[in-house]
């Protein structure tokens, strides 16, 4: 028996909005065979934060204590602890690697842990690349030397709003809505952090956080183009737990939620990594506090300054099951970073959303939420340059409008949002392109394809 198991070691980026849906698709893959074993590597604080129950056939190897900086650090420098992660990860690993004593199938990594993938090819183990980002995203990173040989300018102050329509396989887009990296001066760039390696040369397969139908041309590009195989597996969100695991207990923001009007209330939630500047917060505050709108803030390290500027409509939480929040009948919008998993499950749960990027590629998918998928508007409507502030005015406003249920623009917006939801249930249902993409992905690496 031992021998026939398919057994994968699965090596995320060890940052929250990384492992959680690499462990959403650990969870998926486990349930499609008993014979499969994950090996899932990670720190040991990882199983005790509350992320969910596990299967059986699910193991934990850990990563030694102090090896990297706390994830608090992270969120203050995230320049150092991806340093970091590259330089001291590799060697645990793969020690890890090597006293496995079940024979190993497939690495599943991300994709940017280049000695993970490595070790891989060193050992003759096939890897699938874990992408945790979109297709549109996949496809502009595999086409970064298309800038270079155009000379094509990337600055923010004076070229925001220039259209890059060179790029094969995806929809134009402005210079604006490109991936922006901030430097340490508070300058922001488009596109520069993006010459890390990028090993896609080196992995067999490539796994994806993203959804087919969403971005099905750019998935057929990309499989015309290059030899790898690519699976879309989204929505990597906890959507089966909403059914099977009912709460054994209802928090203070659920009672909240509960007596509140049916889509009145805008959820606020800006990530776990990058947060918005002390000036950008105050104005949000004000702009929420006098929009006359109905609100749930997660706070996080902000909470209890916030609960001082939020008003009486307003309610400010440290943290909070997004998934259950957003599937509330009385939750009416997200106002969002836009990080993809962010806007999966907005999507999932047919709620619109109002985008406010920061940082990296929250840029692109806010674009890809407003004009492509057109489930969402932006708060920042007409904003060059990287760093200057949304007004209190201009956010009450918007945000008023967006939440008004008589507005004609509104009702258009949850229309479409709810033809949404349904492409991503779609795609997650037995027979769904996503659910065929598990069984055809478990079935080329155990049959060594792609290899």
């Amino acid at each position: 028996m031992i021998n026939n198991v398919c057994h994968i070691v699965a090596m995320p980026y060890p940052a929250k909005g990384h492992s959680n849906p690499m462990m959403n698709l650990c969870k998926l893959l486990a349930s499609k065979r008993q014979d499969m074993l994950i090996t899932f590597v990670t720190e040991e604080t990882y199983t005790s934060s509350g992320t969910g129950n596990f299967p059986p056939n699910i193991r934990f190897s850990y990563i030694p204590n102090g090896i990297l900086p706390s994830e608090e650090s992270h969120t203050k420098d995230i320049f150092s602890f991806g340093q970091a992660v590259m330089s001291k990860l590799g060697a645990p690993f793969e020690q890890i690697l090597d006293g496995l004593q079940t024979p190993v199938t497939a690495i599943l990594t991300d994709i940017a842990l280049s000695w993970a993938v490595d070790a891989g090819n060193r050992r003759n183990i096939p890897v699938a690349g874990f992408w945790i980002a979109t297709a549109t995203e996949f496809c502009m990173k595999c086409h970064l030397n298309l800038f270079k040989e155009k000379q094509f300018p990337t600055d923010l102050e004076e070229h925001a709003n220039d259209v890059v329509d060179f790029i094969p396989g995806i929809t134009p887009i402005k210079v604006s809505d490109l991936p922006r990296f901030f430097l340490k001066n508070g300058q922001s760039v488009a596109l520069d952090d993006w010459t890390l390696e990028f090993p896609i040369s080196k992995v067999q397969y490539v796994v994806c956080s993203s959804v087919y139908e969403l971005e099905s041309h750019v998935f057929d590009f990309l499989r015309s183009k290059f030899d790898f195989r690519m699976y879309p597996f989204g929505p990597l969100i906890p959507y089966f737990e909403l059914n099977n695991n009912k709460p054994t207990s209802t928090p203070d923001y659920i009672e909240w939620l509960n007596s509140q009007p049916r889509s009145s209330v805008l959820y606020v939630a800006m990530g776990s990594i990058v947060s918005l500047s002390s000036d950008q917060t105050n104005e949000m505050a004000a702009g929420l506090r006098s929009s006359g709108v109905r609100y749930m803030w997660v706070g996080r390290g902000n909470t209890s300054r916030l609960k001082e500027l939020c008003g009486e409509l307003g309610l400010v939480v440290p943290w909070c099951d997004q998934m259950r929040v957003l599937s509330h009948s009385s939750v009416g919008g997200f106002l969002t970073h836009c990080g993809l998993s962010s806007i999966i499950e907005s999507g999932f749960s047919g709620v619109p959303m109002l985008t406010f990027p920061i940082a990296g590629d929250q840029f692109p998918n806010g674009k890809l939420v407003v004009e492509d998928w057109k489930v969402g508007w932006r708060l920042k409507k007409d904003l060059l340059g990287g760093n200057k502030l949304i007004t209190r005015e201009a956010i009450a406003e918007t945000v008023h409008k967006f939440m008004d249920i008589n507005d004609n623009e509104r009702g258009e917006l949850i229309e479409r949002s709810k033809e949404f939801q349904q492409i991503l249930k779609g795609a997650a249902v037995k027979g769904g392109s996503s659910d065929a993409n598990l069984d055809a992905f478990i079935k080329d690496i155990t049959q060594g394809h792609g290899h």
